[in-house]
């Protein structure tokens, strides 16, 4: 059983339109529900791990901002909510995410960097999105990810779609977009 503290829900206006949310805080990360005011009988959810570098700074080594900002578009238009799981770098943190960046910058590959620096490929979990969809008593989703492993780690709820989502590669994230189909199975 873990231990959540659950704040108020607050509105937050975005430039997608006026969204909603709630976090939830787990031992030092705080998680958060994001959603529209009318999420649906079986609303369209993303579960979008942290990412700083792409979220925040735009980096193109990843496609993770680009993920965000079509989950924020689809689910202002058509109702749902955004799970932002506080798990940077696939849970290695920022630390070890900026040195596998360095390892990648050598010739590694993202996999390759993380198991240089001792850690698998994605260590993340998913028990705080079970109980953050869980409380806001959501049963059936449409699952937003091209990730298998969120298919087959999200208990609890059933997931009775999965959308993918189509992002264009660039010069910088082809490799790491190559890897994450043929190295973590990503649905691309």
């Amino acid at each position: 059983m873990i231990d959540i503290k659950v704040s108020e829900v607050a509105k937050l206006p975005t430039e997608n339109g006026l969204f909603y949310i709630q976090a939830f805080k787990e031992g030092f990360r705080e998680h958060l529900a994001i959603f529209t005011e009318d999420i649906g009988e079986v609303p369209i959810v993303r579960v979008h791990s942290e990412c700083l570098t792409g979220d925040v700074f735009g980096s193109k080594k990843c496609d993770c901002g680009e993920q965000l900002e079509y989950a924020k578009r689809l689910i202002a238009r058509r109702g749902g909510l955004i799970v932002y799981h506080r798990q940077e770098g696939r849970n290695i943190g920022l630390l070890n995410k900026v040195n596998a960046y360095a390892l990648q910058d050598g010739g590694l590959d993202t996999v390759e960097a993380n198991h240089q620096l001792g850690f698998k490929a994605d260590e993340r979990t998913y028990d705080v999105v079970e109980f953050i969809l869980n409380y806001l008593n959501i049963s059936r989703i449409r699952l937003l990810t091209n990730n298998p492993k969120k298919l087959n780690s999200i208990r609890g709820v059933e997931i009775v779609e999965q959308i993918p989502i189509r992002i264009e590669a660039n010069s910088h994230n082809s490799d790491y977009l190559k890897i994450k189909r043929e190295k973590l199975g990503h649905l691309l």
